[in-house]
């Protein structure tokens, strides 16, 4: 048995393809194929179902490449050991970021990065928090920017900043003529909504202790735009909710609509968030000193009240 053997295993496991997963690990097809068979034989056991089209594992098969990603990951650990010991920051790093984070944090600490670290080769991926957390825990994700507490078994959460949430409430709304408002003052049938998927609006319907009751709505909205909520609530078609880094860039036309929350201020925990196998612990620090260097003139609010993304869990700062 070698790890070359369990990396062709994960790769067809991955692709359920032969020929794809050759491509995926740079060898013949003919080559990746044989030498699974030799592992099966050495094995003798059968890891593929090969008569079902995408290939499946078998019900052992399932249990090998659970103890193979662990054996392929911790062989990868020796070679992040070398790099730690001569001081090597470099090489391939792959970084999951949330669609409501991307935006603005990306553009405020990537260019200070990568000159800072010229030898780390980023792979960025915007993707939502599930799969962030399937992608981590595959293998397939070095660490991720999300909302955060998540709590989650096998995965470690660092804390980036706190990010107060900020309501977008347009002229002639009954909420216009306050200065700051209360999360009391908040009705959820009143908000406009990202679409389902974003943490962003799980946290708000957390603030707001309620779910959507949609029988009643004159439109349903499904958007992933904040421009686009920005855009409806200003023809009046209710208030929103954004990210503080967000309104940073909004037009100045309409940073009068804007309002922030009496203390404590409602906020999202972000964290950089990776494997407990601690994999190129060494890049995972580079980039959190980096972010944390560049927010913390941005973001300068103590006395928060955070607000979990997937249940109503707060925690006071």
């Amino acid at each position: 048995m070698t790890i070359t053997q369990l990396q062709y295993v994960l790769a067809v496991a991955e692709h359920q393809n032969f020929t794809k997963a050759a491509q995926k690990v740079f060898v013949t097809q003919p080559t990746l194929s044989m030498q699974i068979q030799k592992l099966e034989e050495e094995l003798d056991v059968q890891i593929f179902d090969r008569s079902k089209k995408p290939i499946q594992l078998t019900e052992t098969g399932r249990k090998i490449v659970t103890q193979a990603r662990n054996i392929v990951n911790e062989s990868d650990r020796i070679q992040d050991i070398v790099d730690q010991q001569k001081g090597f920051i470099g090489g391939v790093f792959r970084l999951g970021v949330i669609p409501t984070i991307m935006p603005t944090l990306l553009p405020m600490f990537l260019n200070n990065f990568i000159k800072k670290y010229p030898r780390v080769k980023l792979k960025i991926e915007e993707l939502n928090t599930e799969a962030i957390v399937e992608r981590l825990k595959d293998g397939h994700l070095d660490a991720a920017i999300a909302a955060t507490p998540l709590e989650l078994q096998g995965i470690k959460e660092q804390v980036l900043y706190y990010e107060p949430f900020v309501a977008y409430v347009p002229a002639g709304h009954r909420l216009s003529k306050k200065d700051k408002i209360e999360v009391e003052d908040l009705e959820i049938d009143d908000m406009l909504l990202l679409e389902d998927g974003h943490c962003f609006k799980d946290g708000i319907l957390n603030l707001c202790k309620a779910s959507r009751d949609y029988e009643n709505d004159k439109f349903q909205l499904e958007s992933g735009s904040f421009e686009t909520l920005v855009k409806l609530s200003n023809e009046g078609l209710g208030m929103t909710l954004l990210p503080y880094l967000h309104t940073l860039d909004i037009k100045e036309s309409e940073s009068k609509q804007l309002r922030m929350f009496s203390d404590p201020v409602p906020a999202r925990e972000v964290s950089l968030i990776y494997n407990k196998s601690e994999l190129k612990i060494q890049i995972i620090e580079a980039l959190r000193s980096t972010i944390a260097g560049v927010v913390k003139g941005a973001i300068a609010f103590q006395n928060v009240k955070i607000i979990s993304p997937l249940k109503t869990n707060e925690k006071l700062r």
